[in-house]
């Protein structure tokens, strides 16, 4: 039905037209919904092969491709840069030219660095779709997971419905930027009015600012940013609060770290939320660092969806690959 996506590289949201994204999410919101029913799709991706590329460790991105291809009928492969030759010099091109003749898709994750200029130089070579599992500058699969979620929750009514992404006090390493980033890039396009906060050291990449506030003007949306979580909060429908590093104001990790350490004040906890709108609920792609980010109050509290979150990257995973590798 959507053959059009067939092949289709998704190395950020930016690269796919709304249209696209709203199939790839109709296509998401039925694999669930017939999965629930007890509908099995294993014949969608039947002897195919999925290979998942990872320079560092993961969790539910790893998982959920990795169930999602066995649902859908066909394999994944583990692959790290030590366990294959890429780790003794291979070139992108040479990887990705025998891949393809092994398997029908890629993903790759590769969040500091060059990861997305990596990912580019793989898609240009490659026969196959690659899909970017993170890098330094987006993490499209999560934020697709996270306008899921947002549609479930708000009946598809999301126009002038407001997001907080909020920076949060996330110690002992420095973290990309990619989510806060696809966030701001993904979520006017949606009809979300979007509220960045942090401090002043935690800027965004200033050619992705323009870019959101591009889409938002486009969208005839809002996108504003504040200094404050608690200005920011009030009225909120969606609280989005996750950390990431001053990597625009200094690259030394140990001047990083300790300004990270100066914003302890940065969490959301029950009065925070108490300031948002009752229907209002708590988002974060998780792991969270429990207690300093977010209060365990929160986190299991009736505002959080992070679970379900969670669970719709299976969801968001089985539909990437059923468009992208066979034009469901």
């Amino acid at each position: 039905m959507y053959s059009s996506l067939r092949g289709k590289h998704l190395l950020s949201t930016q690269d796919w037209s709304l249209e696209e994204l709203e199939k790839l999410l109709s296509v998401a919101m039925r694999l669930k919904e017939e999965r629930n029913l007890g509908i099995y799709h294993d014949d969608i991706l039947r002897a195919k092969t999925f290979f998942m590329l990872f320079f560092e460790e993961s969790t539910r991105t790893r998982n959920a491709f990795e169930a999602g291809i066995h649902q859908l009928g066909g394999h994944a492969h583990f692959l790290t840069p030590k366990a294959t030759q890429i780790d003794h010099g291979e070139t992108a091109k040479d990887t990705v030219k025998v891949l393809t003749r092994y398997g029908e898709g890629l993903g790759i994750r590769k969040t500091y660095g060059t990861g997305h200029a990596y990912m580019r130089e793989v898609a240009k070579w490659s026969d196959i779709p690659v899909v970017n599992m993170q890098c330094e500058d987006y993490h499209p699969t999560q934020v697709l997971a996270d306008i899921m979620t947002i549609k479930e929750k708000f009946q598809n009514n999301l126009k002038g419905k407001r997001i907080v992404v909020s920076w949060t006090s996330a110690p002992n390493y420095i973290r990309p930027l990619s989510m806060a980033q696809s966030l701001v890039l993904a979520m006017p396009r949606f009809g979300l009015d979007v509220t960045l906060a942090h401090p002043p050291e935690f800027k965004l990449k200033p050619e992705i600012m323009a870019q959101a506030k591009k889409n938002a003007e486009l969208a005839g949306g809002k996108f504003e940013v504040m200094d404050s979580m608690d200005d920011a909060i009030e009225g909120a429908d969606i609280v989005y609060a996750k950390g990431w590093g001053p990597i625009m104001h200094t690259e030394d990790e140990k001047e990083g770290l300790e300004l990270i350490d100066k914003y302890p004040g940065w969490i959301v906890n029950q009065e925070r939320m108490n300031r948002t709108k009752p229907s209002s609920i708590y988002m974060h792609c998780m792991p969270f660092d429990r207690d300093i980010e977010v209060t365990s109050e929160v986190a299991d509290g009736p505002h959080s969806v992070v679970f379900d979150e969670a669970e719709n990257r299976l969801h968001i995973m089985k539909a990437i690959m059923a468009c992208t590798m066979a034009g469901v």
